[in-house]
């Protein structure tokens, strides 16, 4: 499966240390190690943390070529707070290098070559007019291409109407709990269950899969009309940054394998919890640590 990643590169940084992140960013190399061509299309500064963020990508697995080096605004950074569960708080500085991608015919021409199955987009990188203008020019070239819409909700950084636009795109999304509630209420109503809410929104839209994650209680799975909700995995949570976009790394590989909701439900939290028991976004791990065979990450 070939999957192109569009959105934000940045630096995580906590009170100890800096990790390289970005939800766009961390689930492209999650993706990529679990066997899949990844695409990931961002920008960094040209300065040391921008050096650094693309040595960094290419050890990931992620082309490096189309991380574009700008002019006029540094690589981007988010500070991070843990709270003692280890669930973080985001402070985003803006604009950033990847408000500067610009993807060009020639770049478009080389991707569509390449026949991807998936564009992945969050909330955050389009929350701007350019970056928006830019992700909106990708799909366009790449009609065949579905579209999977991470929502990951940042403090000040979006708009209901932005984010039902980005719904309305959509062929598979993943959300948690709280994005579930926010959804349901800027558009007027309340779901009485995630099967009720995930039916709802995914024929109101033509969703052709949504998971709903809940922490460490597992997530909701539709796929078509196959329903299942899966328990989550204890695990000592060191904090949970990247967690989410692993889950849904997991999710779309699930969907690319053709399984049903239950297990892939169950291969996501499993992905989450692993990195939840790290530290940073994108940790080593293997199949092994996930019970699966090296084959069936292809």
């Amino acid at each position: 499966m070939t999957i192109v990643s569009a959105g934000e590169i940045l630096w995580d940084v906590f009170p100890d240390s800096e990790r390289l992140g970005g939800a766009s960013l961390n689930f492209a190399a999650h993706a990529a190690r679990l066997g899949h061509r990844v695409i990931f299309l961002s920008a960094v500064g040209d300065d040391q943390r921008g050096r650094a963020a693309r040595e960094r990508a290419a050890a990931l697995g992620l082309p490096p070529e189309y991380i574009q080096e700008v002019r006029g605004a540094p690589t981007g950074i988010v500070t991070v707070r843990l709270d003692a569960a280890g669930l973080p708080d985001f402070t985003i500085h803006r604009p950033a290098a990847y408000d500067l991608l610009r993807v060009d015919d020639g770049c478009l021409a080389r991707i569509a070559a390449m026949m991807p199955d998936w564009i992945y987009y969050g909330t955050l990188y389009p929350a701007e007019p350019g970056p928006r203008a830019e992700m909106t020019k990708l799909m366009e070239a790449l009609p065949r291409a579905r579209r999977f819409y991470d929502i990951n909700l940042r403090r000040n950084c979006w708009t209901p109407e932005l984010v039902a636009e980005l719904l309305r795109r959509a062929h598979a999304v993943k959300l948690n709990e709280d994005e579930a509630a926010e959804i349901d209420a800027f558009s007027g109503r309340a779901y009485g269950s995630l099967e009720e809410f995930t039916a709802w929104w995914a024929g109101r839209l033509g969703w052709q899969a949504v998971a709903v994650t809940r922490g460490d209680r597992g997530c909701a799975v539709r796929i078509g009309r196959d329903y299942a909700e899966a328990p989550g995995r204890r695990v000592a949570v060191v904090d949970t940054v990247g967690a989410g976009d692993a889950f849904a790394a997991a999710f779309l590989h699930g969907l690319s394998l053709g399984w049903d909701a239950a297990r892939t439900g169950d291969f996501a939290n499993r992905l989450g919890a692993l990195v939840a028991s790290r530290a940073g976004g994108v940790p080593d791990w293997t199949p092994a640590e996930l019970e699966i065979q090296p084959e069936s990450c292809r």
